[in-house]
Protein backbone atom coordinates (compact mmCIF):
# COMPACT_ATOMS: atom_id res chain seq x y z
CA UNK A 1 0.00 0.00 0.00
CA UNK A 2 3.03 2.37 1.07
CA UNK A 3 4.32 1.98 -2.45
CA UNK A 4 1.23 2.43 -4.49
CA UNK A 5 0.84 5.65 -2.11
CA UNK A 6 4.68 6.64 -3.23
CA UNK A 7 4.11 5.83 -7.02
CA UNK A 8 0.98 8.26 -6.97
CA UNK A 9 2.50 10.89 -5.74
CA UNK A 10 5.39 10.38 -7.52
CA UNK A 11 2.77 10.71 -10.98
CA UNK A 12 1.21 13.80 -9.63
CA UNK A 13 4.07 15.57 -8.01
CA UNK A 14 6.11 15.64 -11.87
CA UNK A 15 4.91 16.91 -14.91
CA UNK A 16 4.14 13.94 -17.36
CA UNK A 17 6.26 13.56 -20.01
CA UNK A 18 4.57 10.13 -21.70
CA UNK A 19 2.31 10.57 -24.40
CA UNK A 20 -0.88 9.18 -22.68
CA UNK A 21 -4.37 10.97 -23.30
CA UNK A 22 -4.37 14.21 -21.08
CA UNK A 23 -6.96 13.19 -17.32
CA UNK A 24 -5.53 9.58 -17.54
CA UNK A 25 -2.97 8.39 -15.30
CA UNK A 26 -1.73 4.78 -14.17
CA UNK A 27 -2.52 4.01 -10.33
CA UNK A 28 -1.71 0.54 -10.13
CA UNK A 29 -0.15 -2.21 -11.64
CA UNK A 30 -0.82 -6.05 -11.08
CA UNK A 31 1.22 -8.10 -8.38
CA UNK A 32 5.29 -8.70 -9.59
CA UNK A 33 5.88 -11.97 -10.06
CA UNK A 34 6.12 -13.74 -7.16
CA UNK A 35 4.12 -11.61 -4.67
CA UNK A 36 0.44 -12.42 -4.81
CA UNK A 37 -2.33 -9.96 -4.25
CA UNK A 38 -4.27 -10.23 -0.73
CA UNK A 39 -8.05 -10.29 -2.27
CA UNK A 40 -8.83 -10.90 -6.01
CA UNK A 41 -12.41 -10.34 -7.36
CA UNK A 42 -12.60 -12.86 -10.14
CA UNK A 43 -15.99 -12.67 -12.51
CA UNK A 44 -16.89 -15.78 -13.75
CA UNK A 45 -19.30 -17.01 -16.61
CA UNK A 46 -21.90 -20.17 -15.63
CA UNK A 47 -23.10 -21.89 -18.64
CA UNK A 48 -23.59 -25.32 -17.21
CA UNK A 49 -23.64 -26.77 -14.13
CA UNK A 50 -20.14 -28.25 -14.10
CA UNK A 51 -18.74 -24.53 -14.45
CA UNK A 52 -19.96 -24.11 -10.82
CA UNK A 53 -17.04 -25.81 -9.37
CA UNK A 54 -14.43 -23.91 -10.16
CA UNK A 55 -16.19 -21.32 -8.42
CA UNK A 56 -16.31 -23.40 -5.33
CA UNK A 57 -12.68 -23.94 -5.28
CA UNK A 58 -11.54 -20.32 -5.53
CA UNK A 59 -13.85 -19.44 -2.70
CA UNK A 60 -12.61 -22.12 -0.53
CA UNK A 61 -9.55 -20.85 -0.85
CA UNK A 62 -10.61 -17.82 1.13
CA UNK A 63 -9.01 -14.75 -0.78
CA UNK A 64 -11.27 -14.21 -3.66
CA UNK A 65 -14.69 -12.43 -4.24
CA UNK A 66 -16.74 -14.39 -7.21
CA UNK A 67 -18.82 -12.56 -9.25
CA UNK A 68 -20.82 -15.16 -11.25
CA UNK A 69 -22.79 -14.32 -14.32
CA UNK A 70 -25.38 -16.80 -14.39
CA UNK A 71 -27.42 -15.65 -17.71
CA UNK A 72 -26.38 -17.89 -20.17
CA UNK A 73 -27.56 -20.92 -17.75
CA UNK A 74 -30.61 -19.32 -16.70
CA UNK A 75 -31.92 -18.84 -20.78
CA UNK A 76 -30.27 -23.00 -21.40
CA UNK A 77 -31.78 -24.73 -17.88
CA UNK A 78 -33.86 -22.97 -14.85
CA UNK A 79 -33.18 -26.63 -13.11
CA UNK A 80 -29.60 -26.49 -13.33
CA UNK A 81 -29.74 -22.87 -12.58
CA UNK A 82 -31.33 -23.87 -9.11
CA UNK A 83 -29.01 -26.39 -8.25
CA UNK A 84 -26.01 -25.09 -9.20
CA UNK A 85 -27.35 -21.80 -7.11
CA UNK A 86 -28.18 -24.32 -4.03
CA UNK A 87 -24.38 -25.30 -4.57
CA UNK A 88 -22.93 -22.28 -4.09
CA UNK A 89 -25.21 -20.85 -1.25
CA UNK A 90 -24.22 -24.37 0.71
CA UNK A 91 -20.64 -23.51 0.34
CA UNK A 92 -21.16 -19.95 1.29
CA UNK A 93 -22.91 -20.93 4.68
CA UNK A 94 -19.88 -24.02 5.01
CA UNK A 95 -17.08 -21.20 5.06
CA UNK A 96 -19.01 -18.51 6.37
CA UNK A 97 -19.07 -16.35 3.38
CA UNK A 98 -22.16 -14.57 2.06
CA UNK A 99 -24.35 -14.75 -1.25
CA UNK A 100 -26.63 -12.19 -3.07
CA UNK A 101 -28.03 -11.26 -6.47
CA UNK A 102 -26.43 -8.47 -7.99
CA UNK A 103 -29.07 -7.34 -10.89
CA UNK A 104 -31.25 -10.14 -12.62
CA UNK A 105 -27.88 -12.18 -13.88
CA UNK A 106 -25.36 -11.51 -11.32
CA UNK A 107 -24.47 -13.69 -7.98
CA UNK A 108 -21.97 -12.20 -5.66
CA UNK A 109 -20.43 -15.02 -3.54
CA UNK A 110 -18.06 -13.83 -1.16
CA UNK A 111 -15.34 -15.98 1.49
CA UNK A 112 -15.80 -14.86 5.26
CA UNK A 113 -14.25 -11.80 5.66
CA UNK A 114 -16.48 -9.71 3.40
CA UNK A 115 -21.08 -9.26 3.96
CA UNK A 116 -22.78 -8.01 0.88
CA UNK A 117 -24.56 -4.95 2.00
CA UNK A 118 -28.22 -5.10 1.39
CA UNK A 119 -29.97 -1.96 1.11
CA UNK A 120 -33.28 -2.09 4.16
CA UNK A 121 -31.53 -4.35 6.35
CA UNK A 122 -29.61 -3.70 9.59
CA UNK A 123 -25.96 -3.63 9.60
CA UNK A 124 -24.71 -6.01 12.20
CA UNK A 125 -20.97 -5.80 12.99
CA UNK A 126 -18.89 -8.68 15.02
CA UNK A 127 -16.00 -7.70 16.86
CA UNK A 128 -13.75 -10.96 17.07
Amino acid sequence: MKDFLLQLKEKFSRPSQDNSPEGYVEVGQTPAAGEKAKISVRPFVMEEFEDIKEVLDVLREGSTIALVNIRPLKDKDLVELKRAITKLRKTCEAIDGDIAGFGEDYVVAVPYFARIHRAGMPQTSSVE
